[in-house]
């Protein structure tokens, strides 16, 4: 056992025995005798650690991949050296989520009453279990992270002050940053917690995280764009439906969008910005909240999350330009003229993905069950009839299918939430869903810090000689 304090011990249970109404909900979704996400988690990560100790002892020296020279100067893309466990990112078919494909997670999570979309706490279930929880697992979940969403003063007062012309990312960020005082793993390390305890309060730090970021998200929308007021946490509502509310949205169809959004742009494997930055840095045993910052400035920059932003002013462009003639022979010319002029396709291409992504296919099959006729989808549509031969015969693309960027902004226009600088706070939102399960399993499984070789120009000159002369 660890050397902690009483205090500190007890910090693990308070957040229940604070709030009476989550201890009630709790008590009534678990009357099976269902075990609870972290009781599962810890029933099943040390078979999980055994087995990868068992694997790294058995096979450590096995060569698993070659780099070549221009990866090492290409961004590193495509080398196979991170561990990931929630998702694979296919080439061809594009995203699983623990081996499950986006249709098939939105036919086996569970789901809101009434509702035909996968609940985003579902997934995170999924994410660090590998299991599919029961509709009482999640609906207890939900109302677990309920129970953590109240933002000390300090924080609450930061938001309030930071100025409006501030970009919502950066607020979102700070704000993050800001909770590093509320961190449980922080404070148990300063007081030498046991290694093997890691995970539990990384465990414990995720979730209050996760329970605060629809808080700050709302908080920082509702100060740069409306009137600065904030509706209350619903303590009996799923993690989509409190955070549509919090921004002051009541459409049932846009809460329904909100758990598709969190749950498609929860994960796409370990190596884009946001999710390797967020797992480099908890590397070092930074805490979940400064680990998280990490992260979402990543995703912050406009060839990552906030490509989102860009697709829909491009879009905004397109429309002014081609004043409402949307026909396929317009739209062919527009795009050659913006190639032709040394620009790119916004929304179009992706690192890995050779096929149109998954992401932006449920989101386009959710407008057409929504919204078929709705302008802006209409253009988008005629875009991914047109872009792929335009792009194909340009030449220069590697990939000219859409990814899950040229639609998103369209879905959240439809609803009235037109704030464009706003959309990669919601992105930040759900891919917490994505890293903060991988974060807790590399402190379960005692994952090292991460610390790749790097060499300068002149010696990578000199090794590739001294390869070749050797073949």
């Amino acid at each position: 056992m660890s050397v902690l304090s009483q205090s500190t011990r007890s910090t693990l249970v308070k957040h229940a025995l604070k709030n009476a109404r989550f201890q009630f909900i709790a008590q009534r979704y678990y009357s099976n005798a269902e075990k609870t996400l972290k009781e599962r988690f810890a029933e099943i990560f040390p078979a999980k650690a055994e087995e990868i100790k068992k694997l790294k002892k058995e096979h450590g020296q096995t060569v698993i991949d070659q780099v070549k020279l221009e990866q090492a100067f290409g961004g590193m893309r495509g080398i196979k050296g991170l561990v990931w466990e929630g998702s694979v990112l296919d080439p061809e078919e594009g995203i699983r989520f623990r081996g499950r494909t986006i249709p098939e997670i939105q036919k086996q999570l569970p789901k809101a009453a009434g509702g035909d979309e996968p609940l985003p706490e579902a997934l995170f279930w999924l994410l660090l279990t590998g299991e599919v929880p029961s509709e009482s697992q999640v609906k207890a979940f939900s109302a677990d992270l309920a129970s953590r969403s109240e933002l000390p003063k300090h924080v609450d007062d930061l938001l309030d002050n930071l100025p409006r012309d501030l970009h919502p990312m950066a607020q979102f960020s700070i704000g993050v940053t800001a909770l590093e005082s509320e961190s449980k793993f922080a404070k148990a390390y300063a007081q030498g917690v046991a290694k093997k305890d890691y995970w539990n309060y990384a465990f414990e730090d995720s979730l209050d995280l996760l329970g605060k970021l629809p808080v700050i998200a709302a908080k920082i929308y509702r100060n740069v764009f409306k009137d600065g007021r904030l509706a209350a946490i619903d303590p009996n509502a799923d993690y989509g439906s409190n955070l549509a509310g919090l921004l002051g949205f009541e459409n049932s169809e846009f809460v329904e969008l909100m758990r598709l959004y969190l749950t498609v742009h929860s994960d796409h494997e370990g190596g884009n910005v946001s999710a390797h930055t967020t797992h480099l840095v908890g590397s070092a045993l930074s805490s979940p909240y400064l680990s998280l910052a990490a992260g979402l400035n990543g995703l912050a920059g406009p060839l990552h999350g906030r490509a989102n932003q860009e697709v829909l002013e491009w879009l905004f462009k397109l429309r002014e330009e081609v004043k409402g003639d949307y026909s396929p022979e317009v739209i062919e010319k527009y795009l050659w003229d913006t190639l032709n002029s040394g620009r790119v396709v916004p929304g179009y291409g992706h690192a890995v993905l050779r096929k149109t992504d998954p992401r932006y296919t449920a989101q386009r099959e959710f407008a057409l069950k929504h919204f078929p006729d709705y302008e802006l989808f209409r253009l988008v549509s005629t875009i991914y009839q047109v872009a792929p031969d335009v792009l194909t015969k340009h030449g220069k693309t590697k990939n000219p299918w859409p990814n899950v960027d040229s639609h998103s902004g369209v879905l959240l226009q439809y609803y009235g939430l037109t704030e464009a600088s706003f959309y990669t706070v919601l992105f930040g939102v759900a891919r917490a869903f994505g890293v903060l399960p991988q974060l807790i399993i590399d402190r379960a499984v005692g994952a090292p810090i991460e610390r790749p070789k790097s060499l300068s120009t002149e010696k990578f000159i000199s090794l590739v000689k001294s390869v070749e002369g050797k073949n």
